[in-house]
């Protein structure tokens, strides 16, 4: 199934994901910088949820309090809070 995240305060528009599992299998970003955002969904497949999240999140963008990376773990962490209710 496809689950769509708006993020804030990043350049990206949208993160689109896939999880089975509890391991994403697919990342999609609409915006942002194209290669490295490219570069982060490729290497966070089949990686666990959680492990996804430890390493992402709290990542910043210059002078930014959040980064597309940490909207990312983000949307795992609101992903994981439904599944769990």
């Amino acid at each position: 199934m496809n689950y769509h995240y708006t993020p804030v305060g990043v350049c990206s528009r949208a993160i689109d994901f896939q999880v089975e599992d509890g391991i994403v299998t697919d990342v999609s970003f609409t915006g942002g910088c194209n290669g490295n955002l490219k570069g982060i969904s490729s290497l966070v497949k089949g990686m666990k949820i959680d492990d996804v999240i430890e390493r992402l999140e709290g990542i910043k963008c210059g002078f930014k309090s959040t980064s597309c990376p940490a909207q990312l773990a983000q949307a795992l962490i609101e992903y994981k809070s439904r599944k769990e209710e």
